[in-house]
């Protein structure tokens, strides 16, 4: 599927990181008014993050320690959470215009020691091929090793990238690219990431922030994907084919 195109939707810029709970809706009309123009010029799947709807919720039942009885509960907690995001995301999407439909990873992921092991790789092929969006997200799953676990927008992206042979992969955050210094890192690759300051969340998040996010683009990067991070307001560019300003996660 050498045209497809996966855009990953920051939990930064889908909801209130610092209010837990608070979906930013006005962000994600204007980022579904970027995406509309482009869909059905090519395949085209969308992961958003968790945001301060899904991580407060697994923090708070330890999921990312593991699942056992005593903490069960949890997971219908958190996937509800996530879930609740992802209706916002989908029913903006659709408003736009976009065949979108919510394809949640609890019920079509697999992880085993917190690495996802299946996708649900070939629904979605059926559903691209009906001209459909699927829009996946964050997400508790059930683990071979753990009992559960949490598997990122991060983490799904590069796994979908590699298992339907993605063209372009484009990361969308609430900054311009990847920072140091206050000055966009314009290439990322396995021998400068070891000199660049990646930080950490000012926020609650469970999956490592952008040093988890690169991390998992790196991995991407080591299959022959590049990938691209980019600020909000730049989707369309990406999409476009156009400059986009941001930072490039090459092999």
């Amino acid at each position: 599927m050498s045209e497809l195109v996966i855009i990953k939707l920051g939990g930064s810029i889908v909801t209130k990181k610092s209010e837990d709970g608070v979906v930013d809706s006005a962000k994600i009309t204007l980022l579904a008014e970027q995406i509309a123009p482009f869909a059905g010029k090519f395949p085209l799947i969308i992961v958003h993050g968790a945001g301060s709807c899904g991580h407060p919720e697994a923090k708070a039942y330890d999921i990312p320690g593991g699942v056992t009885k005593e903490n069960a509960a949890g997971i219908y907690v958190t996937h509800t959470a996530v879930s609740t995001l992802n209706r916002s995301v989908v029913a903006s999407l659709r408003k736009a215009g976009m065949e979108a439909v919510s394809l949640h990873p609890f019920g079509c992921c697999l992880a085993e020691n917190g690495r996802l092991v299946s996708a649900g790789v070939s629904q979605i092929k059926e559903m691209l091929a009906l001209g459909i969006i699927p829009v996946l997200h964050g997400d508790v799953v059930m683990d071979t090793k753990r009992g559960a676990c949490i598997i990122s927008g991060d983490q799904i992206v590069p796994y979908l990238a590699v298992k339907l042979g993605a063209e372009r992969v484009g990361i969308a955050t609430d900054v311009g690219g990847v920072l140091e210094n206050g000055e966009i890192v314009s290439e990322i690759n396995r021998k400068n990431v070891g000199e660049i300051d990646l930080g950490g969340s000012s926020s609650t998040d469970i999956t490592g922030g952008m040093r988890g996010k690169i991390n998992e683009l790196l991995l991407l990067a080591d299959e022959g994907v590049d990938s691209h991070i980019f600020a909000a307001n730049r989707v369309g560019d990406f999409l476009a084919g156009h400059n986009y300003g941001g930072t490039l996660v090459k092999k």
